[in-house]
């Protein structure tokens, strides 16, 4: 990774800010994104001061806003001619429905949109390194969930659980719809899920909701953030995985995602869905 350029959003903490440490310890000059400027600021110092000669910077951005990621996109084309590796790892749950400036739900709006419109706004910076790697943070909560075309942001009926099951199964069906428009380019597109992982996940909610996170990752054996950006470091800068794309990670090796995932019409619909509300 020496010498390469890296963007991790929700990089200020969990997998994302371990995940950022890591490739700034291989060399790579990395910028994390996330909302908090005092919490991002210190990120980067955190790992200035673990990486001598670390060089790491912090974007201030509202993923979940679609002019922040264009102003994020704007701001990256311009600090560099080239992009190498683009971890697409911040993500939320909300425990209630609630409607950002644009008028998405949140949970589609950040999880799923934010994906998809910063990694097309920075495809031609990818494009510029020898070979750009797109890495998607997803989960294995994608299985338990289909997409509802007639109600792709939960309006009718919203449940915690549908909307972000519904969220991390978009993100692999555009990680898979991607990697077919890359296939003949040096750029590769991944998804994965990275394990139960206890971090702040679900801190942006009230306090019964937020302990009610805790208890389920105490009881249910999670791991810790370093074991769970463990797949996040290797698909973003393991040699082995030159050129592999398409693919879906999960317990450290390839693995099928569900049946949903793989329907190649839905996942263009999803897409053509996207494309609409980017162009807004």
């Amino acid at each position: 990774m020496q010498g390469k350029t890296a963007l991790v959003t929700g990089g200020t903490a969990g997998i994302g800010f371990v995940t950022a440490r890591a490739l700034a310890e291989k060399g790579a000059a990395v910028t994390i994104v996330g909302r908090n400027p005092q919490r991002g600021e210190q990120a980067a110092r955190a790992i200035r001061a673990e990486v001598p000669g670390a060089e790491v910077r912090f974007e201030r951005a509202d993923l979940s806003l679609l002019d922040e990621n264009r102003r994020l996109a704007r701001n990256m084309a311009e600090a560099a001619d080239r992009l190498d590796v683009l971890v697409n790892n911040a993500g939320a749950i909300f425990s209630r429905r609630q409607v950002t400036a644009d008028g998405l739900e949140a949970t589609f709006a950040l999880n799923h949109m934010s994906y998809f419109l910063l990694t097309n706004l920075l495809l031609n910076r990818l494009r510029a390194a020898e070979a750009g790697r797109i890495v998607v943070v997803a989960s294995i909560a994608h299985r338990r969930a289909e997409l509802d075309f007639d109600d792709l942001q939960c309006e009718r009926r919203y449940s915690v659980r549908t909307a972000y099951s519904r969220s991390k199964l978009a993100n692999v069906m555009f990680a898979y719809a991607l990697a077919r428009r890359l296939e003949g380019s040096p750029v590769t597109v991944n998804a994965l899920h990275p394990g139960l992982v206890a971090s702040r996940f679900g801190s942006n909610n009230g306090w019964l909701f937020r302990n009610a996170v805790k208890l389920g990752f105490r009881l249910s054996g999670a791991i810790g953030v370093e074991e769970g950006a463990e797949l996040n470091i290797r698909l973003a800068s393991d040699p082995a995985l030159a050129g592999v794309s398409g693919r879906y990670f999960s317990d450290g090796k390839e693995a099928r995602s569900s049946a949903a995932s793989l329907s190649v019409e839905d996942q263009e619909r999803l897409w053509a869905a996207s494309e609409a509300i980017a162009a807004r």
